[in-house]
């Protein structure tokens, strides 16, 4: 599976953006798929993840209440919704997917075979 990462912009605090991870191949919908991100010095952090069903999904705790995934497996396509933008979530957006991911492997970036390119967010103060 390909995975390509795109909406990322430049938006003031308190803003909203609309990430969007799109894949090719017709079994995404069985692929648990995560967004991570990394900032400049900083290394690649767990965002959230939603499992293939999309019944589960989990939020590392920074984005709780601010972060929204979803997936629509018709347009093989996965959201993470961001509200509320502070300027220390500017970094490198990165969506990820594994179709055997366990839940208790969700947040380390190492156990996803597949990566898209990454987005930029920038949030000014």
């Amino acid at each position: 599976v390909q995975l390509q990462a795109y909406g990322g912009g430049l938006v003031q605090a308190g803003g909203f953006l609309r990430l969007s991870c799109a894949a090719s191949g017709r079994t995404f919908r069985t692929y648990t798929t995560g967004w991570f991100r990394q900032a400049p010095g900083k290394e690649r952090e767990f965002v959230a993840a939603i499992f293939r069903s999309g019944v589960g999904t989990y939020y590392a705790d920074f984005v709780k209440g601010r972060f929204a995934i979803s997936r629509d497996n018709a347009k093989n396509t996965v959201y993470l919704q961001m509200n509320s933008l502070k300027p220390e979530d500017t970094a490198v957006y990165y969506c990820a997917a594994d179709p055997s991911i366990i839940m208790s492997s969700l947040r380390l970036p190492y156990q996803y075979d597949y990566w898209g390119q990454g987005t930029q967010v920038t949030v000014s103060s």
